[in-house]
This record gives C-alpha cells, structure tokens and sequence, in this order.
C-alpha cells in the first residue's frame, strides 16, 4: 500500500499467510548452496569409481573436510547478512525507507573486505592449519588445492548474501527465486562438465567442483541484481543514492553484526574441530559424515527459513512499536516449522536407503550411515524450535546475547564431542548425538531469555 510520504510500506502483519510468504522463498534460498554442495558430493562420489574401489569414497571425505572450511567463511557472511537483515527490517518497520539504502550500500563495502580477508587467510594459513589437523598426506595437499581455487567465489556469495538481507528484510523474499534458480542450474551443468570432463570442458575431478560452484554464484548473484533492478526495488529503496563511505551506519552494522560474525564462525570452526576428529576415525567414518552434513543441510533448509522469518518478523514488528506481541508471533513460527520437521523425520526414518542410495556407495557405508540418519532427523526436530528461539533474539537486537548463547553451548558441545570421539573412542553414531546437546542447550537458554523481557529495553 502507499503511505503519505509516497514510500511504499514494508510492515508485516503476524499471520500464517505473512510468515509463510516470507518464509517459503527463503527456504528455497537456502537449499540453493545445500543443491550446490549435494550435487558435487554425489558427482564426487561416483567419479572414478569404476577404477578405483575406494576413490569415490576418497572424495567425500575430501568434500566434507573442504566443504566445512569453505562454510567458515560463508557464515561470516551470514552473520553480516543477519546483522543488517534485522536493522533492515527494523528500519521497514519504522517506515524509515531512505535509511534502507544506506544499510545496503554499506553492507556491500563490508562484505568485500570479508572477502577479501578470506581470500588472504587461505593462500597463506590454511595449509599451515591443515598440515597440524590432518593426518593424511594427500587428503590435505588435495584440500588445500581446492580450497586455493573454491575461495574465489566468496566476494560473489557475500554480495549474493547482502542481497538476501535486503529483500528479506523488506518482505520480498519472492524475488530471491530468480537467482536462486540460474545458480543452481548452472552449478549443475557445469559440476557434471568439469568433474567428469563432459560438454568439451575439461575433466578437472575434484577442483572441477570448486570452478563449477564460483560461477554459479557468480551467476546468481548477477541475475538477482538484474531483477530487482528491472522490477523498480533499487530505486524505491535509494540503493545507489547514498553509495559514499558512511561511518556512522558502517559502525552500526558491525556493532550489530559483530557479535553474529563470531557466534556463526565459534559454530561451525567447531563443526570443523568434530570432522578432524571423525577423520581420525577413518574414511568410512568420514565419508559417511560428510553424507549426514548433506542431509542434515537440505532437509533443514524449512527450519533455516522459518528462522530467518523469525529475524526479521520479530525486528519488524517491534519497529511498529508492538514488542508485546513478540512471544505469540515465535509461537506462531514454531508450529509451522516443528510441523516441517516432524513430516522430514518420518520420511528420513522410514526411507533411509532410498536418500542413501543417491550417493553410490557400497553396503557397509550403508549399513553405517542409518543409524546415524535416525540420529540427524531427531535433531532436525529439535532444531526446527531451538533456532526459531535463538533467532528471536537476533530479531530483537541483542546480539551480544547470540553470542553468549553460542559460546556456552559450544563449550558443552566440545566437551562431548571430545570425550566421545577422542577419549572413549566411541563410535561415530554416539558421535553425532552431539547435536541433541547443542540443540537442547540453545533452546534452553534462548527461551529463558526472550521469556524474561530484558530485550524490550533494547534500541537499535
């Protein structure tokens, strides 16, 4: 609707409606990097195994050990992308448009010098790290020559990641589909081309993976800006009218992003300190492992989308001035993301070998990973409420709270994986029991805080 200024209004309203429309596009946002990394673990998986028994097996392992290191990065990203989703969606709640622009243009500074740090961190520590973490040889020379090409595509993914923020924190998450769409087209075609050398592309194996995914994010990112441009959001927002440096907002955005930064990159270097563990424990284990990440990350893509609804619904309805209706709109978003959940755990538990099978492997793999399937898709469920609490408090500014949640959780959570994996020497499906403990800590301690009402003092 149009509002006296001319500006059109980016409010929402709390309703099924409201949360699904947001939430929906999002979710198939979200599944586009999970495509992209499910698409070259399954090629990688079936790429020279008819010469080598084990090589395919090799190469998931590989996957995941890359896979999560590359994902260190992109949540640094993320937590930028959260950072300014909720001032965004705080500012469309408060009807401040022009102001929306400047967080943008902002934003996209920020992220390029990310990128570029990341980039820097690579070429120079990240062999060094591998060398001390890994204990095979050729496992980590072959990591770091894919991860030397696979972290070109990061300055794309950031861009791709403020572009999110932007549309996700006005309500129009719908236009995110557009990009979505091309990169996971062409990191389809070109994976299956550069992996195994079709089309007339060269066969580059694993590192074919790494080029195939730069240019699709390269892809979505361009084909997005295309569209919102074509469909007037730039100019409605001012997102080229104040592109100059702006200190204050610069400022305002790291203070707010900040603290998500280290609570998405404390999360997932520790996801990396369980994959160094589980290599310990062979390739199997490995390989299987870096199975359950796919798993676990697109059929999660609901729960991650309803948690980004959560952000910005929640940031948005306290910009109307309408805190106390916060705790019924989390609840709202609850029942529709358990009931996600609960419908993916039963299919993951009753269909187990048919989601396996897709990956090529032998029974013993099989065999291994079902059990661990049951495992993953209780944790999805609890999951599907936890983020949804955690991200409640993103929403409400407190993001030095995100923090503190994250770091306790993960003390409780290093501590089992240690034990378990390392001390006992225990098996990897005790192992990934470490989820319920994070998962049951975040609920917990997001809950009690957002039930206790200290946010509603918070301005931002």
């Amino acid at each position: 609707m149009e509002i006296a200024n001319n500006h059109t209004s980016y409010k929402v309203v709390i309703s099924n409606k409201q949360i699904l429309s947001i939430a929906l596009p999002i979710s198939l946002a979200i599944l586009v990097p999970q495509i992209n990394f499910i698409t070259n673990t399954i090629f990688l998986g079936h790429y020279g195994e008819e010469s080598f028994a084990h090589r395919g097996e090799k190469f998931l392992a590989l996957g995941g050990i890359t896979g999560v290191y590359y994902l260190i990065f992109a949540v640094i990203g993320n937590g930028l992308n959260n950072g300014l989703q909720a001032l965004i969606a705080r500012r469309a709640g408060e009807d401040r448009i022009e102001e929306i622009g400047k967080l943008f243009s902002q934003g996209v500074r920020l992220s390029l010098i990310f990128a570029a740090l990341g980039i820097l961190a690579t070429y120079f520590i990240a062999p060094i790290v591998l060398k001390f973490s890994l204990s095979s040889v050729e496992l980590r020379n072959e990591a770091v020559e894919f991860l030397k090409i696979r972290i070109w595509g990061l300055p794309f993914l950031y861009i791709y990641q403020m572009r999110n923020a932007l549309l996700v924190g006005t309500n129009q998450s719908k236009f995110l589909i557009y990009g979505t769409l091309a990169e996971t087209i062409i990191n389809v075609i070109l994976d299956y081309g550069l992996i195994f050398g079709h089309f007339g592309l060269p066969e580059m194996g694993f590192n074919g993976a790494a080029v195939a995914s730069i240019f699709a994010e390269a892809t979505g990112m361009l084909v997005v800006f295309l569209v919102i441009h074509a469909k007037g959001v730039s100019k409605k927002l001012y997102l080229y009218k104040n592109f100059g440096f702006d200190f204050p907002v610069t400022r305002l955005i790291l203070v707010q992003s900040s603290p998500l930064i280290f609570q998405y990159a404390i999360s997932v270097i520790t996801w990396e300190f369980f994959y160094i563990l589980i290599e310990h424990h062979g390739e199997l284990a490995l390989a299987v492992s870096n199975t359950m990440r796919t798993i676990f990350g697109v059929f999660g893509v609901f729960t991650w989308s309803f948690a980004a609804t959560t952000s910005t619904m929640v940031s948005n309805v306290i910009g109307q001035g309408k805190k106390d209706e916060v705790i019924g709109l989390i609840k709202k978003i609850i029942k529709l993301s358990s009931g996600f959940a609960l419908i993916i755990a039963i299919l993951l538990n009753v269909f187990p070998r048919l989601f396996l099978s897709v990956y090529g492997q032998d029974e013993e793999f099989v065999r291994t990973a079902i059990p661990v399937i049951r495992v993953i898709s209780t944790a999805l469920i609890l999951m599907s409420f936890s983020t949804i609490w955690l991200n409640a408090v993103t929403g409400t500014g407190n993001t030095t709270v995100n923090l503190a949640i994250e770091f306790i959780t993960i003390i409780f959570y290093c501590i089992y994986v240690y034990l378990i994996l390392q001390y006992w020497n225990l098996s990897i499906l005790y192992g990934w029991m470490s989820e319920w403990v994070y998962w049951t800590s975040t609920f917990v301690l997001s809950f009690m805080y957002m039930r206790s009402g200290r946010w509603k003092k918070k301005v931002i």
